[in-house]
């Protein structure tokens, strides 16, 4: 019992039940609530609904659990306070399921104002329905937009997050993911922000069909690449394919398989989208069964993806079904490979790092700031560990674990510049070409003396010397070892982390 008389165990069960509560629609279709919502919708030109929100991008700084905060008397009452906005308003309650996998799936209870179905309308179309609807929560929200205080507080162990003064979709949509990431390494995984891929491949050593399977997972902020990467078909013909399984967030489990988060939906950025760079993206956010937020929608329903009239933090709730690269499974049975994806103009477009290079470059999280993040900094540099936002307890033991799981796993670990080497540009085909020839393990590899890290000498398909880093910046040694300098000076602040992956840093 907490000073303010406030049990933490009692935010779940103190709830009204959905199926019994006359204040409460349950589970209501798809189109009823597109209906609670109709008066703040636009219409676009494909048929799809478009909202604009008041909050239009997560509130990190007003964001606390009590894993890693102490909460006091004003941090419960603020679930006390979501708890009676509950008890007394019209709420629509959606029961969603998140992930598959057998031991980490989670029936997810989501409260919301009836007048803002809109973001449950999201929500329904991110996560799948529940299997089993006899099942109790594991995870529960209750958003409540309309308030005079921005604050997003969360228990962990009960599961239970406040969302207070956002209407912001993300918030909705992390309150679960975080969870489900914790849940992970309470099991001896570990949950990622990462997108997930299965690539097959014709090669002597491959199985029965004569093809061999390589899983595939890339950490990256929001913005930096990560969709358009996870669900990029590499240009490969049949019988070779590449299968998006995840786009956001997944657990890397023990045993070396990777589960799956959401079923239904991805949440993409929607700022600069066109056809020629993202055709797949493009054509998912342009059917009608897409939910666009902040995006600039004209009154006759002519759509803008390049405009950043309301933010450059445009975003498309799409289905998976509507993309021919996303796969009907959501979980890897085998991981092979992980790719960091990085922006630093002072990196080779790929390096291999062996684990203790990964866990400190999974520390490091090096990457430019995007405005789903803080719209204010957008195009500074940022480092966020495991390009995490969400992680809750030690970082530091946080990349351990990571290192540990690798190392047992035998897992190969790259990072992947998209940005630009010096001046010169690293476009997509590049990119897909670096990919392609490690997918294949036809890539040469060498130490290089300016950098200290591994990189491709020869690459099918690519003249890769054209981007060595000594070759594109003219003060390259010194840039280097100012980088070097700063990635020791910032591992050093996390206490928990091993020496040797302090002492890896490249």
């Amino acid at each position: 019992m907490s000073e303010s008389g406030f049990t933490v165990r009692e935010p779940v069960t103190a709830l009204p039940d959905p199926v019994e509560s006359e204040h409460v629609v349950y589970n209501p279709s798809l189109d009823q609530l597109r209906e609670f919502s109709r008066d703040l919708e636009t219409t676009t030109e494909f048929g799809s609904p478009a909202y604009v929100s008041d909050q239009q991008s997560r509130n990190a700084d007003k964001t606390r659990n009590a894993i890693d905060h102490e909460f006091d008397a004003d941090d419960l009452e603020h679930f006390e306070d979501a708890i009676e906005f509950a008890e007394s308003n019209e709420l629509i309650c959606l029961d969603r399921q998140v992930g598959r996998h057998p031991d980490h799936a989670y029936v997810c209870r989501y409260y919301v104002p009836k007048a803002y179905g809109r973001i449950a309308l999201s929500v329904a179309k991110l996560f799948e329905p529940v299997d089993d609807p006899d099942a109790e929560p594991d995870f529960v929200t209750v958003q409540v937009p309309d308030w005079d205080e921005t604050a997003i507080r969360i228990l962990p162990e009960e599961g239970f997050t406040a969302v207070l003064g956002s209407d912001y979709t993300g918030e909705a949509k992390k309150s679960f993911l975080r969870l489900f990431m914790l849940r992970a390494k309470e099991a001896g995984g570990l949950g990622l922000h990462a997108g997930s891929k299965r690539v097959r491949l014709e090669r002597d050593d491959g199985d029965e069909d004569g093809l061999e399977t390589v899983g595939q997972l890339f950490l990256g902020l929001s913005g930096t690449g990560k969709s358009t990467l996870t669900a990029h078909g590499l240009d490969l013909a049949d019988p070779e394919d590449a299968t998006m399984l995840q786009d956001d967030v997944c657990a890397l489990l023990s045993d070396g398989s990777v589960a799956g988060s959401e079923g239904q939906g991805l949440y993409i950025k929607t700022i600069g989208l066109e056809r020629a760079e993202q055709p797949e993206l493009y054509d998912a956010a342009t059917d009608e069964s897409a939910v666009l937020e902040n995006v600039d929608v004209a009154e006759d329903g002519t759509v803008d993806f390049d405009s950043d009239h309301h933010t450059t933090n445009g975003r498309a709730v799409i289905q998976r079904s509507e993309l021919d690269s996303a796969g009907e499974e959501i979980d890897l049975p085998n991981l092979d490979q992980i790719f960091f994806i990085t922006r630093n103009p002072v990196m080779p477009p790929v390096a291999k790092l062996d684990p203790d290079e990964a866990a400190a470059a999974f520390m490091l999280g090096e990457s430019i700031q995007t405005s789903a993040g803080d719209p204010s900094k957008a195009g500074e540099s940022i480092r966020v560990v495991g390009t995490n936002p969400f992680i809750m307890g030690s970082e530091g033991e946080e990349g351990n674990r990571f290192r540990d799981l690798i190392d047992d796993l035998d897992v190969d670990c790259f990072v992947l510049n998209t940005g630009s080497v010096g001046g010169r540009d690293v476009g997509v085909d590049d990119t897909v070409t670096l990919l392609e020839g490690i997918s294949r393990d036809t890539v040469s590899w060498r130490d290089d003396d300016t950098t200290g890290l591994t990189v491709p000498s020869e690459v099918p398909g690519m003249d890769v010397s054209a981007f060595d880093v000594a070759a594109n910046l003219d003060d390259a040694d010194d840039r280097v070892a100012d980088l070097r300098a700063e990635r020791q000076e910032y591992l050093a602040q996390f206490a928990d982390l091993d020496d040797e992956i302090e002492s890896a840093v490249y």
